[in-house]
């Protein structure tokens, strides 16, 4: 079972915006009291800490799919809604953030860091939000946007000042055993270190980190043995460590031709741009193993040759602990004036966060050719929020959006761009809203008189002129006039002899049936 793990994959999901609530305030003696809804709550972040108790990424190789809780939806009688909790996952110093694409998003190289790798969604806006002089009493309310979903890649770079390097069974992981507390796992067969082990080395008045890495074997850039992936582990070092075996049995080996292969493995490891490459950094040679009565004599046969090409050799023994205090010594050396050396180095530009110009459009339009004729992509942060905020089964929504749309020269841009009405105008990437553009949806929202939810300039309702509420109405009193005519030639015919609807008026001299003078009787439609 893997327990050292510094190179996974996290799939994650920060929270959802909760929505914005429509409400309308109702209390006795006051039906209509005003809009009262709510916002929706922010959703959770999903923030990388750089922790140094936290030494392996092993817990998100288990677990690669995290996710922050979603905002709450807005209330009536102006409750908001609750913001979703923050999901922190906290990382070892020295790991390094990118994307799918490979490209750094963040370098956690200190203790403390915190960088939100998932933001979460915006809330959206009630409608005691959205309402104002123009717009009293809004029927709608905005929804909240969706959280940031996405892999992102963790690899861990092991912050160390001096690496020990060299072959397998070379006797590395017993060195740093007895340079410092660590307790690194001793075999007697290869590979028996699969991951790095930090060790603690105090010489003198400095402290300093020491890393052990697996072996590097020939070929080991080509994919033998362990490869070069550990060696990511070796960026930020300050000093290289050849620990060489001078006691091995195998054939065809010795200190020199093991220096030799472990260069060339070395020269082979490409390093981000702006690090020094690893071949030029300051590099000693511990020979190791010289307890052994063999590997004293090979010590001193390659001690003078070893010298010659420039190196500081120390004979050292990790069971005797023989030379251990010389070699400390000299890896204290280093590791100060490399402190001291980056002190002297000008500090890195602070980050200034600078509000954009008030006269840089907030989207871009690009035409795009298709089979349909020309499609007029809208690409900007606030036109594809403004459209996931957008209920469209609501045209009162609709229309706020369009007001909203217009307020920052869309309209004008389409115009510039050469659509006509009618054109397809797509708002967003791959997964955005397709709209069949009508200059006419622009703003004028203060005309807007229709009920709450409805707007006029999207029902296609349109006010009658006073003329023709004039022929309108005569027309009503005629067909009146002549229903009423139809009624009476009907009954006068005996088609129907029902009295309902009717009522008896006698009229003053007029002479009855009998002949006597007095009030006629007459029927005359109610209707």
């Amino acid at each position: 079972m893997a327990t050292f793990v510094d190179d996974v994959v996290l799939h994650l999901r920060a929270g959802n915006g909760g929505n914005g609530c429509v409400s309308v305030r109702r209390e006795k003696f006051k039906p209509l009291g005003g809009p009262d809804g709510g916002n929706g709550g922010k959703g959770g972040d999903i923030v990388l800490v750089s922790d140094p108790q936290v030494t392996t990424l092993l817990s998100y190789h288990r677990g690669p799919h995290r996710t922050a809780e979603n905002g709450g939806f807005g209330m009536g009688d102006n409750r908001e809604g609750h913001n979703g909790a923050d999901t922190e996952l906290p990382v070892p110093v020295g790991t390094v953030v990118k994307d799918v694409d490979g490209s750094i998003l963040a370098d956690l190289d200190e203790p403390g860091i915190r960088f939100v790798v998932a933001p979460g969604g915006v809330g959206g806006l009630g409608n005691a939000a959205l309402a104002s002089q123009k717009r009293k009493a809004p029927g709608f309310a905005l929804l909240g946007t969706r959280g940031w979903q996405g892999d992102v890649r963790l690899e861990l770079k092991t912050v160390a000042d001096v690496a020990l390097v060299g072959y397998p069974s070379a006797g590395k992981s017993s060195l740093i055993a007895a340079l410092s507390a660590a307790k690194p796992k001793i075999a007697d067969y290869p590979f028996t270190t699969l991951h790095p082990n930090l060790g603690v080395v105090q010489a003198g008045s400095m402290r300093f980190t020491v890393a052990d890495v697996p072996g590097l074997i020939e070929g080991a850039s080509e994919g033998r043995g362990l490869g070069l992936e550990f060696l990511r582990h070796v960026e930020r070092c300050a000093a290289l460590v050849h620990v060489l075996d001078c006691a091995t049995l195998e054939p065809q080996r010795d200190p020199i031709t093991d220096l030799e292969v472990i260069l060339g493995e070395l020269a082979a490891y490409p390093v981000p741009e702006g690090e020094t490459p690893l071949l030029e950094r300051p590099q000693l040679i511990a020979l190791n193993k010289t307890d052994v009565p063999d590997g004293t004599d090979l010590a001193a046969m390659v001690r003078p040759e070893l010298e010659q090409r420039g190196y500081r050799v120390f004979e050292v023994s990790a069971v005797s602990r023989a030379g251990l205090r010389e070699l400390s010594f000299a890896m204290a050396e280093i590791v100060e004036a490399a402190r001291l050396e980056r002190l002297a180095q000008p500090e890195a530009p602070r980050i200034v966060m600078r509000p954009r110009p008030v006269d840089e459009a907030p989207f871009t339009i690009t035409v795009e050719g298709g089979t349909h004729g020309n499609v007029y992509r809208v690409r900007g942060e606030k036109p594809e929020r403004w459209v996931e905020q957008t209920d469209f089964q609501n045209d009162e929504a609709v229309g706020y959006l369009a007001d909203r749309l217009a307020k920052i020269g869309i309209e004008e841009g389409l115009f510039k761009a050469g659509a006509v009405a009618g054109a397809t105008v797509v708002i967003g990437g791959e997964d955005g809203i397709v709209f069949d553009w009508e200059p006419t949806l622009t703003s004028t929202a203060e005309l807007v008189t229709s009920p709450r939810g409805l707007d006029e300039r999207i029902s296609g309702g349109a006010r009658a002129t006073r003329a023709e509420r004039r022929e309108a109405y005569f027309e009503r009193m005629d067909a009146k006039a002549a229903a009423r005519e139809e009624l009476a030639r009907e009954r006068a015919a005996g088609i129907w002899r029902d009295d309902e609807g009717f009522e008896v008026r006698r009229d003053r001299g007029a002479t009855t049936p009998d002949g006597d003078a007095g009030e006629a009787d007459t029927e005359e439609s109610q209707s």
